[in-house]
């Protein structure tokens, strides 16, 4: 049986940490270690205006679980990457690895930001946060009981990293507006490979819920697939909701340089 993933602080280590973590793809190599990279950072001098404790805490609770997940994917694609494509492209990536390994994040993206989004809320708050935190906490989805402080905090460390990823506006704010957040084709392309070179089947890459971050319904995706497939990154076939995909690239390494042809 599957182990059930819970709620952790871990996003109050860095949140977004955008530009940091360009930082520290720059300076990582593959096959690093978590400790050397520790030191490779503080001895470039490259991220200023943080104690090596904080330095440390970047690297260990969120570089590592977001970037160094299976070896040293995903980290040694977006090092490839991080020069090659526009900032925000590259920034929704960042937020699909950051979701990923935090499931807070994930959840509340999914289950308040975007049906607000799509009921046409203007504004998202720090209350909205604090109110999803709240039910999690009695219905035991975190890791331990939180409480109304901690509760409190990381309900802005949940508004602030959506608004360094775009979906809300920044600023410190206790109520945000709401952004615009569309995919960009680029990051379809990331995702489809990614879910694909994964190992998973063709149904699973379009139904997988990782698409929900971004509030892209199947049958848009299936139509921007299609588009994709003009440009000779796959063939796709569809007949109702059975989909086939003829597979052009089959790693990483023939991908990589293609991706900003998108």
């Amino acid at each position: 049986m599957k182990e059930k993933r819970l709620y952790t602080t871990q996003l109050a280590a860095g949140s977004a940490v955008i530009d940091e973590t360009r930082m520290l793809l720059d300076l990582w190599q593959p096959g690093m270690k978590t400790a050397d990279l520790l030191q490779k950072a503080l001895d470039s001098g490259t991220i200023t205006n943080v104690t090596a404790r904080r330095l440390r805490n970047l690297i260990m609770e969120c570089y590592a679980p977001r970037y160094l997940v299976n070896k040293d994917f995903p980290a040694i694609v977006l090092k490839q990457l991080v020069h090659s494509i526009p900032s925000n492209v590259f920034n929704q990536m960042l937020f699909l690895f950051t979701a990923r390994a935090n499931l807070i994040l994930s959840d509340f993206v999914k289950m308040v930001y975007w049906p607000k989004y799509c009921a046409g809320h203007d504004t998202l708050s720090n209350d909205d946060a604090n109110n999803f935190i709240t039910r999690a906490n009695q219905e035991g989805r975190t890791v331990t009981q939180w409480s109304e402080s901690t509760i409190s905090r990381n309900s802005g460390y949940l508004t602030s990293c959506c608004a360094d990823f775009g979906l809300l506006e920044t600023g410190r704010k206790q109520k945000r507006q709401i952004k615009s957040f569309r995919i960009e084709k680029m990051v379809i392309l990331f995702l489809i490979y990614d879910l694909h070179l994964s190992g998973l089947g063709d149904n699973a890459v379009i139904s997988h819920p990782d698409w929900e971050l971004f509030g892209i319904e199947k049958e848009d995706l299936r139509e921007e697939m299609k588009r994709l497939s003009l440009k000779g990154f796959f063939m796709i076939q569809t007949a109702g909701d059975v989909t086939r995909i003829e597979w052009k690239y089959q790693s990483w390494e023939e991908l990589i340089n293609v991706i900003p042809e998108c």
